[in-house]
């Protein structure tokens, strides 16, 4: 049997395809190519997400342009779900469906699979439809193998952060796999949580660590770092110097804990208003080299960070309580910036053998 070249293209060359976006785009070029008459294509698959329930690409025919449309797991608020462009782009696909210009396939065995569709400027003939569910079939395998290695990434993204998971995914699972880098360090941690944990139900514990983690991940992240470690209720991010530029790296510091403090001040006046105590806590911010890779036992590893300077930034943020200062930056971090801090003189920190020049933000 002579296969077109589009299920030629399926079997060879579909799994080699970078993302589920561009064997849309390649796959509605080669039905074009192939006399299909096509405005358009959709694709719709369910991730392994924390946040996202599904991934929509929609193709346009003319342009080639692909957009993605995100449908958010119950619970998640529906703020910048979709770009303007998707939504009218879904508009005009609603319309379509609505004048029968629309073929869809459920790709693969299962009812919750894939879901490719097809729109055109008329309706499709009964030739047409039977190329369109050939395609789908010959589409399952290659999508698959997309789906799995996106399910890989999405879960190691969750658990690992975004720039942990690509080494990972990246360098062999040795131990001897890492690299010295310069990073700006930031360690935060919950005051009083074990009594907090102790005198109170599981539930509300969870869902005051979950309202610290949030606010605490969310300015990370939302300034260029990643979270390595949720430990107990601490956090250890880094912000990765680039191009040897360290006073950026320790700006955006300097930023996401200042944004994590503002965060946390909503979350306290909101537990108020539950009755509910506030969730007081002490952060640290330190620029130092790490050792960022693997270790472990030999079948059983971790990627981190560990070295002195991550040492450093723990010892300091013990500080917090004593001094009674919500954040403390180390000299080593506070020479890289501009920002205005407050000199609090030298301090011994336990485990470390010089002592460290301590500075601090500003309260208010």
């Amino acid at each position: 049997m002579q296969l077109s070249s589009t299920l030629s293209w399926l079997v060879d060359a579909a799994s080699d395809m970078p993302g589920a976006d561009r064997l849309l785009a390649e796959l509605g070029a080669h039905l074009i190519a192939d006399g299909l008459p096509l405005a358009g294509g959709a694709l719709t698959l369910a991730v392994p997400h924390p946040l996202i329930a599904r991934r929509t690409w929609l193709w346009r025919a003319v342009s080639g342009e692909v957009i993605e449309a995100l449908g958010f797991a119950p619970g998640i608020p529906s703020t910048a779900r979709e770009t303007s462009s998707a939504n009218d782009t879904g508009s005009r696909w609603l319309a379509g469906i609505a004048a029968g210009l629309v073929h869809a396939d459920i790709v693969g065995p299962r009812s919750d699979g894939p879901l490719l569709s097809w729109i055109g400027p008329r309706q499709f003939t009964a030739d047409e439809t039977d190329e369109l569910r050939q395609a789908a079939r010959f589409a399952a395998s290659p999508l698959a193998v997309l789906a799995s290695r996106a399910t890989l990434i999405a879960t190691l993204e969750a658990y690992l952060g975004r720039r942990t998971a690509a080494r990972v995914v990246g360098a062999p699972l040795r131990r001897d796999v890492g690299e010295t880098i310069l990073a700006a360090l930031l360690y935060a941690d919950l005051r009083g949580f074990t009594a907090l944990s102790e005198n109170n139900p599981p539930s509300l514990v969870i869902a005051a660590l979950d309202g610290w983690f949030d606010r605490i991940a969310s300015a990370v992240h939302a300034f260029g770092g990643e979270v390595l470690k949720f430990i107990g209720d601490g956090v250890l991010a880094i912000f990765p110097v680039i191009d040897e530029a360290p006073r950026r790296a320790c700006n955006a510091a300097l930023r996401a804990v200042s944004a994590a403090r503002a965060g946390m001040t909503l979350l306290d006046e909101e537990r108020q208003r539950q009755g509910l105590p506030a969730l007081p806590f002490g952060a640290a911010l330190h620029l130092g080299e790490i050792l960022w890779g693997n270790i472990g036992a030999a079948d059983r590893l971790d990627f981190t960070a560990i070295g002195p300077a991550v040492n450093l930034v723990s010892r300091l943020e013990g500080l917090c309580r004593p001094l009674r200062k919500t954040v403390l930056v180390s000299g080593a971090l506070a020479g890289e910036t501009e920002t205005p801090l407050i000199a609090l003189g030298s301090h011994v920190l336990r485990g470390i053998a010089s002592p460290c020049t301590v500075f601090t933000l500003p309260e208010n």
